[in-house]
């Protein structure tokens, strides 16, 4: 298997990770459930970061990211 073929698999399971946590992030907002929201909230910001440090995405990406899901996050606990 060639060097970027692997790489490229490695990057795809390091996106995967966070884009399901955002992903559940997203539904647990939309649903109402708080609690759950916050747990994928910060499951998402772990792996933003794991994938900033690994090279994966950019840092202010990851930056940007976890700003615009904390934003959306602090809407939804402020109105109940």
């Amino acid at each position: 298997m060639r060097v970027t073929d692997r790489k490229t698999l490695h990057n795809k399971e390091v996106k995967g990770v966070f884009r399901n946590a955002i992903k559940k992030t997203r539904e647990a907002v939309a649903a109402g459930k708080i609690e759950d929201a916050q747990k994928w909230l910060k499951a998402a910001i772990k792996a933003l970061d794991k994938a900033a440090q690994k090279d994966v995405i950019k840092k202010n990406t990851a930056a940007r990211k976890k700003s615009r899901l904390n934003k959306t996050v602090k809407a939804v606990a402020l109105k109940k």
